[in-house]
């Protein structure tokens, strides 16, 4: 019944027990994966995952933190990859403030050709938002993403901007930090946000939800998400499962 609608299952730490950990995913109820992608190895990763899983689907994309020196060539591959069957979304992509190893221009300039390449293949946009809230709002409605939507992965911001995001068009997605006791500004987004404007997400390895925190996450831990925003919401887990499956299913056209 649960969608985990961003996960790095091709990340080096499930290295040693990849198959274990989807296993534990389906037996906690996980009926779908999204896996999105950080770089070009990655989404050939990804691609193999869903050819492999059939409830695992991918995103292909650059994240900001990968965005140097990336050439004609690459984005021509990316672009290939993007047409692979059970590729549903362009990410994540973004912009990142907190590590400040790629210069914001450089982001910038990966970041809008991704939203023009999703555009272009008419797919669904994954978002990176780090200490980016204003930028990362501006170039999505200066780029049009409106036009093929998305979701503010692991959302960060403030209630008043993720009014303005829905108003685009996109999901709000939560994950782990929802269930942290300092995570009072995104428990309050949790409670403000309607269910048919929100997603769950785990973004495992990182960011494991209470009673994992400190762990690696994996994405059987989204059912604790969904419990929380359930309690805060005052509403039953299931009902809060039941929505986030199908937005997911509806954002990534499964």
């Amino acid at each position: 019944m649960f969608f985990d609608t961003h996960a790095h299952l091709d990340d080096e730490h499930f290295a040693d027990d990849r198959e274990l950990v989807i296993k534990r995913a389906r037996e906690a109820g996980l009926q779908l994966i999204m896996n999105a992608s950080c770089n070009l190895e990655a989404c050939k990763k990804t691609i193999e995952l869903t050819k492999k899983y059939d409830f695992i689907y991918g995103a292909v994309g650059i994240h900001p933190q990968d965005a140097r020196d990336i050439t004609e060539a690459d984005f021509s591959e990316l672009k290939e990859l993007a047409g692979e069957e059970k590729i549903r979304a362009i990410g994540e992509m973004g912009l990142d403030y907190y590590w400040d190893d790629v210069p914001h221009d450089v982001q910038h300039q990966i970041f809008r050709r991704q939203i023009n390449l999703a555009k272009e293949v008419k797919l669904p946009v994954i978002i990176h938002d780090r200490e980016a809230h204003q930028d990362v709002f501006d170039i999505l409605k200066e780029e049009g993403a409106q036009e093929v939507g998305g979701v503010m992965h692991c959302y960060s911001g403030s209630w008043e901007m993720a009014k303005e995001y829905i108003k685009l068009g996109f999901y709000i997605s939560l994950g782990g930090p929802v269930t942290f006791k300092n995570g009072r500004k995104v428990q309050e987004i949790a409670k403000q946000v309607p269910l048919e404007n929100l997603l769950i997400e785990t973004d495992s390895p990182y960011l494991a939800p209470v009673p994992y925190r400190g762990k690696r996450n994996e994405p059987a831990y989204v059912v604790k998400t969904a419990e929380q925003i359930a309690h805060l919401k005052g509403i039953g887990v299931e009902v809060v499962a039941k929505a986030t499956l199908e937005n997911g299913k509806k954002l990534f056209n499964i």
